[in-house]
């Protein structure tokens, strides 16, 4: 090994970071030797009686004991080990207690924090001093102080030796805090890691957050989309009508204003989920359902899209969640009939005791000869993910010259 490779460890940034860290415990450490000093000089005075002194020293344990336990104290060693140890170490759950092992593993690793680092603050204390002074006084410096003094088989006249042994404790010290900064770095995964059962809620509410990301995504999609298809074919047929029929185009500006109008009330429902929500007020979500099915009906009717719309049952008897994810199926089989097929379509709602159907039916487009039927987009794949969801069955796709979707949606015991 060159000496160039052995030196390393010694000037390495990671060094002191780890020293930084190893010094925090000895921070830390000098109340519980402040402790210790004064308990031990309450039990060697006559003048306190030894019942209270045993209290005091109950009490006082305990005071010293419970931070060890607590999960603020293991966060901000996480937080300590991550900034200077260099380890990745996640942040704790929110929302999740530490389980009994947990506990134990952060307070026995507090624990060796605070002794190692106070062990590290002695040797830089202590060591650290005596070094420089021995190789100052080879260059003159202090020698007199040192003149008369005896270290071990040294004593101040042997200059030489008293220089190499200042060396070697300089060194010395650095390579114990490189390597117990190495050990500490190794051990901080295992003793402040995550439990398994951390690791499952983590592994929830990051599924969580994802389902919620995939959430809006469908809501934007769906919502948007729409109101955009229906703007895009009013623009497009009131441009052909423009200087014939001045009527059809006054409606036609009309729908867009009201797609365009509903639009922004769509895309402000969800941007409002993404925002932080007020004290004491709850983000915004939502609320379109199969109550407003006669509505979109209309509009799309508007649009130029013939809809034969039938229905059988009350959808207001249906739970809030599947009124909901049924409108959003229903209006993207809209959007798509209106974007890749061609009128009428046939609508089917049938509200049952237990489970809502839904089918559309519409002829589709006959595609250029050669060309590959799409599998479907995101759309599709949202309506999929809905059902899902729920707990249901969809079947979409072409049947001779139609495209039919159909869903099932069983909403009993449903919230």
């Amino acid at each position: 090994m060159s000496p160039r490779a052995a030196l390393a460890p010694l000037v390495a940034p990671s060094t002191w970071r780890r020293g930084v860290f190893l010094l925090l415990g000895g921070v830390l450490v000098l109340p519980y030797l402040l402790l210790v000093v004064a308990f031990s000089q309450l039990f060697t005075g006559p003048s306190v009686p030894r019942s209270l002194a045993v209290a005091l020293l109950v009490v006082a344990a305990v005071i010293g004991v419970v931070p060890l336990l607590l999960d603020g104290s293991r966060a901000l060693e996480i937080a300590a080990a991550r900034a200077l140890l260099g380890v990745d170490l996640p942040d704790p759950t929110p929302g999740h207690r530490a389980d009994r092992e947990t506990r134990l593993r952060a307070a026995l690793w507090i624990a060796t924090h605070l002794l190692v680092g106070g062990l590290v603050m002695f040797a830089l204390l202590s060591a650290v001093p005596m070094a420089l002074a021995f190789i100052a006084q080879q260059f003159g410096i202090g020698a007199e102080l040192i003149s008369e003094e005896r270290f071990g088989p040294l004593d101040g006249r042997d200059s030489g030796w008293l220089t190499l042994t200042g060396v070697l404790l300089l060194v010395g010290v650095g390579y114990a805090v490189a390597g117990l900064g190495a050990l500490a770095a190794s051990m901080a995964p295992v003793l402040l890691g995550p439990a398994p059962a951390e690791r499952i809620a983590a592994l929830e509410a990051r599924a969580t957050r994802l389902a919620e990301r995939n959430r809006l995504a469908r809501e934007l999609h769906d919502s948007v989309g729409h109101a955009l298809t229906v703007a895009t074919l009013q623009a497009g047929a009131a441009r052909e009508l423009l200087d014939t029929d001045p009527e059809f185009v006054r409606r036609a500006l009309t729908a867009i204003e009201e797609a365009g109008r509903t639009a922004m009330d769509e895309l402000d429902h969800v941007l409002g989920l993404l925002r932080e929500p007020d004290a004491g007020r709850p983000a915004v979500t939502p609320t379109r359902t199969l109550a407003d099915l006669d509505r979109l009906v209309a509009d799309t009717r508007a649009a130029g899209l013939a809809v034969d719309a039938r229905r059988a049952g009350d959808p207001a008897a249906l739970p809030a969640a599947v009124s909901r994810e049924g409108y959003r199926i229903v209006q993207e089989g809209l959007t798509n009939a209106a974007r890749h097929g061609r009128g009428p379509v046939r609508l089917r709602l049938d509200v049952g005791p237990d489970t809502l159907e839904l089918e559309l039916v519409n002829e589709l487009v006959p595609a250029p000869r050669g060309a590959v039927l799409a599998r479907g987009g995101r759309g599709l794949d949202g309506m999929r993910e809905r059902v899902l969801l729920l707990g249901g069955v969809l079947t979409a796709g072409p049947r001779g010259d139609r495209w039919h979707v159909r869903a099932r949606l069983p909403y009993q015991g449903a919230r």
